[in-house]
């Protein structure tokens, strides 16, 4: 039944509901069809906020980065745009997304929220890459093209092929070593009926410390002093006087001084390695040993044959993480800089920052990306292999 011209509709029907035609023959506009007005005002509000938010940051980014600022205000300054600013961003994307018409706000909304994260993605790990590889082909100073040079100074230089060689060492003895060792102490650890997690927590203890902050500890172990210069107060030396020997400067002695600094990194990387690999070996069921046990297997061979591929999964995922630290690591090295050490990755940050050559430190950089590549397809399609036979 229609309703009669300048009548109020009937009880319980809302403008929502009502037929389009029928409302534009009221005068009212359909409540998912803005008028051209107001799409106009919402183009200028969010044009403007998005214009202030733009001058907002730039005036921010001023501010944290001037060295008169007062500490107290960067702080406040700080926490107030990355807890309320975030908040009210968020926010007002929100209600922009409630302005657009009804059919498109459900499907756009997703999008919305997780584009700053993609922005910032984008702008941190996508735009580094691009530039990285641009720079490689550039000269010292990036102002002219040079081609492939700067990577024919990776392959042929002397220095750059013995950091080769010394990474190639890292990345096979450091997750070898780490792997096996934290394997051992983590089936130790699960046997154990007292003290667990005491066990596990001293051999963890090495995580929480930076790679900085242990060079720095065991460069008190390897310390030496040549005579005239101070008693050796360094643990090594120590116990090896104790048995009647000389001092040795020990970070001197070729090839062991590479393999010193790789017990660092073995030693900080066990615990993560006896961690994971504890939490997978007791998700193996005990239905299944005792099974073994039963059928007369040796506690050796339910390792060997079940504990071990039923963690192979895991134990990839661990020596994945420890090769691709061992290509990246840099700390341990710069700290013992007179041990005469070279890897990929502390030529790239001297090249960068103290040789002043962005262009052979952008190709180190690639080689070094290029490597790495190779290690994530083959945890990958390991992955999928385990999870294929599951």
């Amino acid at each position: 039944m229609d309703t009669p011209t300048g009548s109020e509709p009937p009880v319980g029907i809302d403008d929502a509901s009502r037929p389009a035609s029928v409302l534009a023959a009221e005068g009212a506009p359909p409540s998912d069809q803005p008028s051209p007005q107001l799409w106009i005002l919402r183009a200028g509000i969010a044009a403007a906020v998005i214009i202030g938010a733009y001058f907002g940051i730039l005036a921010t980014l001023d501010l944290l980065t001037d060295s008169d600022a007062s500490r107290t205000v960067i702080v406040a300054v700080a926490l107030l745009v990355g807890v309320v600013g975030v908040f009210a961003a968020y926010w007002l994307m929100d209600q922009g997304v409630n302005w657009l018409p009804r059919g498109w706000r459900e499907t756009v909304r997703p999008y919305v929220f997780i584009a700053p994260a993609l922005l910032a993605l984008g702008y941190f790990l996508i735009y580094p890459v691009f530039n990285t590889v641009f720079l490689s082909f550039r000269s010292a100073d990036g102002a002219s093209f040079v081609g492939l040079d700067n990577y024919d100074f990776v392959f042929t230089d002397a220095a750059m092929l013995r950091s080769i060689r010394n990474t190639a060492g890292w990345i096979v003895l450091v997750p070898l070593v780490a792997v096996l060792i934290g394997l051992l102490f983590a089936t130790l650890a699960d046997r154990l009926r007292h003290g667990e997690a005491v066990a596990k927590s001293l051999i963890f203890l090495p995580m929480a410390i930076s790679f900085v902050g242990a060079s720095v500890v065991w460069k008190f172990i390897y310390s030496y002093r040549p005579a005239g210069f101070g008693s050796n107060i360094g643990l090594v030396n120590g116990i090896w006087g104790a048995i009647g020997n000389d001092p040795v400067d020990w970070l001197a002695q070729r090839p062991w001084n590479n393999l010193m600094l790789m017990l660092i990194m073995v030693w900080m990387q066990t615990g993560f390695a006896m961690v994971v690999l504890s939490a997978a070996i007791k998700s193996v069921p005990d239905e299944i040993k005792e099974a073994a046990r039963i059928d007369g297997a040796t506690e050796w061979q339910v390792f060997r044959r079940i504990v071990v591929p039923s963690i192979m999964p895991t134990i990839v995922v661990v020596t994945t993480y420890m090769v691709i630290n061992s290509l990246k690591v840099f700390d341990i090295v710069f700290v013992f800089n007179r041990s005469g050490t070279e890897v990929i990755a502390e030529r790239m940050i001297r090249m960068f920052f103290l040789g002043n050559h962005d262009g052979r430190g952008a190709a180190i950089a690639v080689v070094l990306f290029v490597a790495v590549v190779p290690v994530m397809i083959w945890n990958v399609r390991q992955f999928r292999q385990q999870e294929a036979m599951r």
